[in-house]
């Protein structure tokens, strides 16, 4: 199959508990929860995303035949030493494109290889790293992985079942939009009040990062 790319790029991990580490950035376009659509985002399921995940006009963008030119690609992006390489798929809602052909391709180019979530996908084998960031009003099927991450306050969340899922690391971490004291404030009240979770911050935003 082929592969619609929003962008692909090299910098560190900004949030979550791989912060701090080089990685590609693979982002697919599209989502199953916004269309990326200003005039959608009120009636959509997901209404505060802060990324661009629409067309292929990103650096290194563009539709790729196949998992091995994509995979390829990433590795060029890398560069040669491949020891630690390490990717992480996002988007948008990347488990839309993400396949076992792919996570194979990526693992022949020496990648461990990560994934970022709305959870309502259930993952394809072969993942090295699972982050699940769950959506109020959405139906998560995929209920383990490596990490759990809320972004808070989202009214309607069932925090309690998340508690029961089936995760390594459970992390809260403020949304970003026009109440950012606000939710920087409620997100370390949640951490407070609930030990089995960690902040996280987005870092690379304060580092001027992608």
């Amino acid at each position: 199959m082929s592969y619609a790319v929003k962008e692909m790029f090299l910098t560190l991990q900004g949030e979550g508990r791989q912060a701090g580490r080089r990685a590609v950035f693979l982002r697919f376009a599209g989502c199953n929860l916004w269309t990326g659509r200003e005039q959608d985002r009120a009636d959509a399921i997901c209404r505060f995303c802060d990324t661009d995940f629409v067309g292929l006009d990103g650096t290194d963008g563009g539709r790729y035949p196949d998992a091995a030119a994509l995979a390829a690609r990433a590795g060029m992006i890398w560069g040669e030493d491949r020891a630690h390489a390490y990717i992480v798929c996002t988007g948008g809602e990347p488990l839309l494109q993400l396949d076992e052909a792919l996570i194979a391709a990526l693992h022949g180019e020496g990648f461990e290889v990560a994934v970022e979530t709305n959870g309502t996908i259930a993952a394809p084998a072969g993942l090295d790293w699972i982050c699940v960031s769950p959506k109020a009003g959405s139906d998560v099927v995929q209920r383990s992985g490596d990490e759990l991450k809320l972004v808070w306050p989202q009214p309607g969340s069932d925090v309690d079942a998340m508690e029961g899922w089936d995760f390594g690391h459970l992390l809260v971490q403020p949304m970003d939009d026009a109440r950012g004291e606000e939710n920087v404030r409620a997100a370390i009240d949640f951490a407070m009040a609930r030990p089995k979770w960690r902040l996280s911050l987005q870092t690379h935003k304060h580092l001027g990062l992608r």
